[in-house]
């Protein structure tokens, strides 16, 4: 049980450092190819290599993912990235395709496989087929139930992965034609537009007028699915013999990966010290701190019946404001023992009540801001040019990394 594996997503070398710190065991990320998140900003070669040095030095893990669906011309520029990913000291590879699968083991016998969700396997004997195989472990369907997924991790000799957060879609593990047929970009290959989202209805084959069908005056999402919660089940994906509990968001930003990646930890390590999840409360409340479509628990639990969002809209959570750049340096003046040099991303005033956002024992303390300055010194009342770096008097002392963000009651 003490082996369970927090597993983030980064989608840049900056995203990777800011989750390590917020508590994540392991990293998944995408080289500038062969990823299922073309659009992300993805490590080039070099920072592939700065980033194996930093988690080797933390002591952590990294995960290439080269998980699309290959075609011939790729196999070249392939085999090329998994030589290189061998040497630069990936712990291991995701991939879908048997092709591929077939080339990493020939050219990087090293390098370890983990197997895509995008492959769907949904029972014992493909996990235990994909073992055979060589590969090393299975990212599971998002479509099975905790009974099924307790029998497949009871049944396999390999390690078994399950995804417990974030974005979805109506598809079959992530395979859809959606985006390809309405805008021909292939999300097998990594460009979903996310149509899903869109808001659709029907024309009149005699005028061809928009006919709308409404579910509700908000518009019609057919295909808007929820985003994926299971912080109150660890405990029971634990018991099913799970062994790394995977956070989706290569695309997302750092405040949204710090705050799903802090209480995900969070509610780990209360699981994994206690057999239960004392303060489930709390960790959905940070979970509303971030934009989300609503939560579902989709399959986990038996028939998945309000997965679809039907509302197009999302939920805004707390506004990211500042991000410490460097730790908190004392005060002269006692009365405001520390001073926190900050970078503003979204407007704030003085006077307002800001939250912290930490792995340390500073999360979610609230405090009020008293003294802002400039770089030159100069007193700013109005938080408002983006980027702008500030120096603010906080009671905390503070660490490079941790948030300040809107204080919500």
């Amino acid at each position: 049980m003490n082996k369970c594996e927090l597993l983030a997503p980064a989608g840049n070398l900056e995203k990777l450092k800011l989750v390590f710190y917020y508590g994540a065991d392991a990293v998944y990320f995408g080289g500038k190819d062969f990823s299922l998140r073309a659009y992300a900003g993805n490590l080039d070669n070099d920072e592939i290599l700065l980033a194996c040095d930093y988690a080797k030095k933390l002591n952590k893990k990294l995960y290439a993912t080269v998980n699309i669906f290959a075609k011939n011309d790729d196999f070249d520029k392939c085999e090329k990235q998994f030589r290189f990913l061998e040497s630069a000291g990936v712990d291991a590879v995701l991939i879908t395709d048997l092709g591929l699968f077939s080339l990493c083991k020939e050219v990087a016998p090293k390098l370890k496989i983990h197997i895509s969700t995008q492959a769907n396997t949904l029972n014992k004997f493909a996990v235990r087929s994909y073992a055979e195989m060589g590969a090393k472990r299975v990212v599971l369907a998002r479509e099975l139930n905790l009974k099924e997924i307790k029998e497949i991790s009871g049944f396999s000799q390999i390690e078994t992965e399950v995804f417990v957060h974030g974005a979805m879609c109506i598809s079959y593990s992530g395979r859809c034609l959606l985006s390809n047929y309405l805008s021909k970009r292939d999300a097998n290959r990594g460009e979903c537009v996310q149509a899903c989202r869109w808001q659709f209805g029907l024309k009149s084959e005699k005028d061809g007028d928009a006919l709308l069908i409404e579910e509700d005056k908000r518009g019609t999402y057919l295909l808007n699915s929820k985003d994926l919660c299971l912080v109150e089940h660890l405990n029971d994906l634990i018991d099913a013999g799970v062994a790394s509990f995977k956070i989706e968001g290569r695309m997302k930003s750092e405040y949204y990966l710090a705050t799903v990646v802090n209480a995900y930890r969070r509610a780990l390590n209360e699981v994994l010290g206690n057999r239960k999840l004392i303060n489930g409360q709390l960790y959905l409340n940070e979970l509303n701190k971030v934009v989300n479509r609503g939560y579902t628990n989709a399959y986990l639990l038996g028939d998945n019946t309000e997965t679809v969002n039907l509302n197009g809209g999302q939920e805004s959570g707390a506004s990211f404001l500042a991000v410490v750049l460097e730790d908190s340096k004392e005060n002269a003046d006692k009365n405001n023992p520390y001073t926190i040099k900050c970078e503003m991303r979204n407007r704030f005033k003085l006077g307002d009540t800001v939250n912290i956002l930490s792995p340390s024992e500073n999360f979610n303390k609230p405090f009020k801001l008293t003294k802002i300055t400039d770089e030159k010194g100069n007193a700013v009342g109005d938080c408002k040019l983006v980027q702008q770096i500030l120096y603010i008097d906080c009671p905390f002392n503070l660490k490079k990394g941790d948030i300040l963000r809107e204080h919500m009651v």
